[in-house]
């Protein structure tokens, strides 16, 4: 009696320290016992194990089926012998015969042990995956324990977590017993137990702080429209407020900046842009890219792209360092965007215009109004409907566009013009027309569609004046392979991927330029 009622302190105890229902561990201790019976009496025959609560023991029952004439003695008795313990039973019953549950020895022991650790086990890693996964998307604190191949292990006190490399923060490193918080992105159920996933990357974890720092957020006066984040260098939230007397961005940034501050401290210096959320792409779009400003933008829905014009001191303000500023702005709304100078469009306009005059009844006046509904070559003139240039100011007559579209087509057969003429309206120095879309990629291009094409065979660029070998695998290191990358880049882009004078940029860009006029002559 003595076993029975430490039986029963056991379970109780046992629920208690782990934290796991009573009756988990009772199935745990009738499964092992179970699999010990098996053992002992053989696997063939009918076996129960049932806890009786009031006697606090593990009974074993063997059930046998009550017949004439026994022919398996595993799973048949007859039914004289099943009067010795039911004398009620018929033929075709069902009797549980109690099995005695003593001297099972160590293996059977030992093997009831096993099930119930792992039973127990078990349920630890159900209740700790309960546990995490409801919390989910919050932020939470942790010791740091190790690296393991560039991963985090963060102890959370009842099990550790991973931060795997892509989420965590570039500039950061941490010793062993350093806090972290960090931003709970997923539970996983995993053989070895459940999976936590930390992050300090993900632009959520940036949301999460400034709703524990900024009481408007939390209560859902002030909402985070969208963020964006370059980890450890530079952020952008787009704020609104859903009551007109609450500033957005006052309310984000506090008093002389303390809370905006708050969160920069926990991102260990990363800079916060917060800008005012509109529904307007464009104005939003011109938000996003502050502090530079911006002179125009024109839209194309249809490809949710934008080129944002910003005179030509902004230029380098509006890309930001390494692009950033702008990949940033296209993440944050969601558009792809083309961020040119006023000079570049200026540029692009007299190509397109001196383009355009070349068919016969198109003036200046009428170019410049082709140019500004989207027409820049006579291809795109001669491809277009009647109807389509009627809608354009200057063309009003059937009979004048229909002639003027004749004869874009005769001049679009016609071999192109010699290099030398359109020369001398393209531009002496490019420069860089960035256009970056949501998935923060960076594309350069330099030489506009309608300038004439300087394709010719890629040249060792040692063949420049001063270039020598260091100097060549500098260039190369920095995207110039050869001479025609170099007479395509603009002085700012070369200067800056390699690290030379302005002066000393525009000079190669020169030399390459004037070596591939040669070469083609």
């Amino acid at each position: 009696m003595v076993m029975q009622v430490d039986l029963s302190r056991v379970i109780e105890q046992v629920g208690k320290d782990k934290g796991i229902d009573k009756k988990i561990i009772i199935d745990a201790i009738e499964s092992a016992l179970l699999a010990a019976a098996k053992k002992r009496y053989g696997i063939e025959k009918e076996i129960e194990a049932h806890f009786n609560v009031e006697m606090g023991e593990i009974e074993l029952f063997e059930f046998r089926t009550v017949v004439d004439k026994v022919q398996d003695p595993n799973l048949e008795v007859s039914i004289k012998d099943a009067h010795k313990y039911d004398p009620e039973a018929e033929v075709g019953d069902e009797i549980g015969i109690k099995l005695d549950s003593t001297g099972f020895g160590r293996i059977a022991a030992q093997a009831a042990k096993q099930v119930i650790i792992q039973k127990v086990r078990d349920a630890e890693r159900d209740i700790i995956y309960s546990e995490f996964v409801q919390r989910k998307g919050e932020v939470i604190n942790g010791i740091v324990r190790r690296y393991e191949r560039g991963n985090l292990v963060v102890d959370l006190g009842r099990t550790e977590a991973f931060m795997p490399k892509r989420e965590q923060i570039p500039t950061e490193v941490y010793r062993a017993g350093d806090r972290v918080s960090a931003f709970l992105l997923d539970v996983q159920q995993s053989g070895r137990g459940p999976l936590i996933i930390l992050s300090r990357a993900h632009p959520d974890f940036l949301r999460k702080l400034f709703e524990i720092e900024v009481p408007e957020v939390l209560e859902g006066i002030v909402t985070i429209k969208a963020a964006a984040r370059d980890p450890g260098f530079r952020a952008k939230i787009a704020v609104y407020s859903t009551d007109s007397d609450v500033d957005p961005v006052g309310a984000c940034v506090g008093m002389r900046g303390s809370r905006v501050q708050n969160v920069v401290a926990e991102l260990r210096g990363e800079k916060i842009d917060i800008i005012p959320w509109v529904e307007e792409p464009a104005r939003f779009v011109c938000n996003a890219l502050a502090p530079a400003e911006v002179a125009k933008v024109l839209l194309d829905e249809e490809h949710k792209s934008m080129e944002v014009i910003v005179p030509d001191n902004q230029l380098s303000l509006a890309i930001g360092k390494r692009g950033q500023n702008v990949r940033l702005a296209a993440q944050i709304s969601g558009w792809k965007i083309d961020i040119v100078s006023e000079t570049k469009v200026r540029e692009r306009q007299d190509i397109a215009i001196k383009t355009l005059t070349k068919v016969p009844g198109v003036t200046d006046t009428m170019a410049l109004s082709l140019y500004q509904h989207g027409y820049s070559k006579v291809s795109e003139l001669a491809n277009t409907l009647p109807e389509e240039l009627l809608k354009v100011p200057g063309f009003t007559s059937m009979e004048n566009v229909e002639r003027i579209i004749g004869e874009a087509n005769r001049v679009a057969l016609l071999p192109p013009a010699p290099p030398e003429e359109i020369a001398k309206v393209a531009p002496t120095v490019d420069e860089p027309a960035v256009v970056v879309t949501e998935t923060t990629e960076v594309q350069e291009s330099t030489v506009p569609e309608s300038s004439p094409s300087t394709a010719v065979d890629a040249e060792d660029i040692t063949k420049l004046d001063g270039v020598g070998e260091k100097t060549a695998a500098k260039l190369r290191d920095a995207g110039f392979p050869d001479i025609q990358s170099i007479a395509n880049s603009s002085v700012e882009e070369l200067a800056e991927k390699c690290g030379l004078t302005p002066k000393k940029a525009e000079g190669l860009i020169n030399q390459a330029k004037s070596f591939e006029t040669t070469e083609k002559q």
